[in-house]
């Protein structure tokens, strides 16, 4: 589709359009720096892994030399001689489930033991159930104890031999607890102990001996397979959930138009012509199919040549095509633009011509308002020039295609801002399947921060790996 010439001319909103645009690709393209803030990934939460010898009730028990087992070595006279020990940990919550086992030894005089979880601050002469705030599954009577003295109907008992299992459903928030390999039982796990929670255990008679397994060894439990069922649940239920019919297909369209790959979606609604009526996501949503379509070939046109490398040329094109796009060339676009030429010339070793851009067109980024990217962002660039092997350095991220990539929906962004009969403004920066899957992340946290901050979040490499 050919851009009316009409069309080219600034507009009186285009400037601070283009400012806030420009300014969002910024913070994008400054993601990979080692500078940029980085979030903690899930798995590298901290993860109990011994024993804590330090907070138990060490008068009844003696804790191994590799605080991974226990013995109640005291004569039990009354119902506070109990030996409790925790983890040195508690229970990581940015996951869907946590698990952790004990292996019977010895059940001892009475069998009194006891396998649960414990807030910090657990009166240590007690056992898990028996106190607010904690919950434990015993195996002298096989009963459930939730924050009192009497128990409920739950389970088997267990003794000598037995390989006895407790566990967080963060998505179900729940309990549970296995014997021997096999659930047990579930339990709600009430609102109130979302706080700090503790893999604990307990004995209560003479040669009890335990044995804990956090996870260095194979569990006797199937945790995988109990954890894929869950994500079955979660999607089974998600696939009850009724939807216009090739909805997929209007989504993926949707996304190819959206970044000008004319190509793929010419070849895509041929492979699909046969098989799929036609559907139009915009206008089912109350968009015009028009916003997305707006000037595709030139969009095509313009991004084959940034993700080639080919900077002078893409730059060319919008002045005969866009030229209120590169009109000020201190705006965010010419900015990325100009970083991408300079990080093209280091790719093929221009170290000199490289030098004679930057004097040129990056200088005179520095110091201005937004000083704080476009200084941060000069400087990474520049820094290249120091090393002999750049792509191994710690600024590499400029070179990868990523970087291309960036640069490219800034400038598909831009020309979809210049269409004088958009309606939708914002979805000049992503696809309808983008703003979809950042609902669906938000929706995840919140209802992850519904339940204390206790869950997995929403990860799509990990759904399509």
């Amino acid at each position: 589709m050919n851009s009316n010439n009409s069309n080219n001319g600034k507009n009186s909103s285009f400037d601070s359009l283009s400012q806030d645009f420009g300014l969002y690709f910024l913070e994008l393209a400054r993601i990979g720096s080692s500078k940029a803030p980085v979030e903690m990934d899930e798995d590298e939460e901290v993860v109990p892994n011994e024993l804590n010898t330090i907070n138990s009730s060490a008068g009844f028990l003696v804790v191994a030399p590799d605080k991974l087992s226990v013995k109640y070595t005291a004569v039990s006279l009354h119902g506070h001689d109990v030996g409790v020990v925790q983890a040195n940990y508690p229970v990581p919550v940015k996951r869907l489930v946590y698990y952790f086992e004990i292996y019977v030894k010895d059940a001892g005089a009475k069998g009194q033991i006891a396998i649960g979880f414990t807030c910090e601050g657990f009166k240590m002469r007690r056992q898990p159930g028996w106190e607010v705030n904690s919950c434990g599954y015993h195996g002298d009577d096989g009963l459930l104890y939730r924050g009192q003295g009497k128990g409920e109907a739950f389970g088997p008992t267990y003794t000598t031999g037995d390989t006895v299992g407790g566990g967080i459903n963060f998505a179900s928030q729940e309990f549970f607890f296995t014997k021997n390999g096999a659930i047990v039982g579930t339990a709600i796990k009430e609102k109130e102990m979302n706080r700090c929670l503790f893999p604990t255990i307990a004995v209560h008679s003479q040669n009890e001996e335990v044995c804990v397994n956090f996870g260095q060894k194979k569990f006797a439990f199937d945790l995988k397979e109990y954890e894929a069922q869950e994500r079955l649940k979660q999607q089974m239920t998600i696939e009850k959930i009724p939807l216009p019919p090739n909805i997929s297909y209007g989504l993926v369209r949707a996304y190819l138009l959206h970044y000008g790959y004319e190509d793929t979606l010419n070849s895509f609604d041929l492979a699909s012509k046969s098989t799929i009526p036609p559907i139009c996501i915009a206008q089912e949503n109350g968009f015009d199919d028009q916003d997305i379509m707006y000037a595709l070939n030139q969009r095509k046109t313009v991004r084959q040549l940034i993700r080639n490398g080919e900077i002078d040329a893409a730059m060319n094109k919008l002045r005969d095509w866009y030229p209120q796009i590169v009109q000020d060339d201190k705006s965010a676009a010419c900015f990325l633009l100009h970083c991408q030429k300079f990080v093209e010339l280091i790719r093929v070793g221009a170290l000199e011509e490289a030098v004679k851009h930057g004097r040129i067109e990056l200088a005179k980024f520095l110091g201005l308002p937004e000083e704080n990217l476009f200084d941060a962002l000069v400087m990474d660039c520049v820094a290249l020039l120091a090393y002999e092997c750049p792509q191994e350095s710690c600024f590499g991220y400029l070179l990868k295609e990523s970087r291309r990539d960036v640069v490219a929906d800034t400038i598909n962004a831009m020309i979809l801002s210049t269409n004088p009969k958009m309606k939708d403004v914002q979805g000049c920066l992503q696809s309808y399947l983008e703003r979809l899957l950042r609902q669906l992340t938000a929706c995840c946290l919140e209802r992850r921060l519904a339940n204390g901050g206790q869950g997995e979040a929403f990860q799509l490499h990990r759904l399509l790996n």
